[in-house]
């Protein structure tokens, strides 16, 4: 059974998530990592490396960080141009980086949950598995976004059209059930690194 102190710890994550987001919960977790009246067991439990749940670290880990920083840039310049052709492009960019790493992610996670390998945790790997299926998520909004684009374009260029809004209404519906299941996606990893309950 689950404690109730770990479900109010999983709110409040989720919580801070949309208040402060994943910078702040950094910082503040770098202090356990120090705090010497920590178990050292706990104060592991707050560095993902030394935990011993998934293999990279050092070099490798800087390498993410880095690949990582590129990728938001990329996303943040298809934002800020989504309504242009250059825009597009960079959106295009960005959906290949998705349709890498989808199905690497989805493979490491369901051998690692077989194998133990490479993530020794079956609550890291499920974590993971979980995420490659938001990104899958992620992707399809983005075709959807991206046809809103040339929808929207079009209404522009010819005036109202009753099948162009009916289509635009039923895929910004259909966009918004799959964002709800995206949130819930998001919920539910945030439970499962809390409790670990697998």
């Amino acid at each position: 059974m689950i404690a109730s102190h770990l479900a109010l710890k999983w709110a409040h994550i989720i919580a801070m998530v949309y208040w402060l987001g994943g910078e702040w919960g950094v910082f503040q977790t770098s202090y356990h990592v120090t705090n010497p009246n920590l178990s050292l067991e706990e104060r592991r439990r707050h560095m993902g490396h030394n935990f011993g749940v998934q293999p990279l670290g050092g070099g490798w880990l800087v390498l993410m960080w880095i690949l990582t920083a590129g990728w938001i840039g990329l996303a943040l310049a298809a934002f800020a141009r989504r309504s242009t052709d250059a825009g597009l492009r960079l959106t295009i960019w960005d959906e290949r980086i998705r349709c890498v790493l989808i199905p690497v992610l989805a493979a490491a996670a369901i051998m690692s949950i077989l194998t133990g390998k490479p993530f020794a945790a079956n609550w890291y790997a499920a974590k993971v598995l979980i995420y490659s299926g938001l990104l899958a998520i992620g992707l399809v909004l983005r075709f959807v976004m991206r046809h809103w684009t040339t929808t929207c374009r079009q209404l522009a260029a010819g005036g109202p059209r009753e099948d162009l809004e009916a289509r635009l209404k039923r895929e910004i519906t259909s966009a918004r059930r799959l964002a709800c299941v995206y949130w819930i996606g998001i919920g539910t990893v945030a439970f499962i690194g809390v409790t670990k309950v697998f």
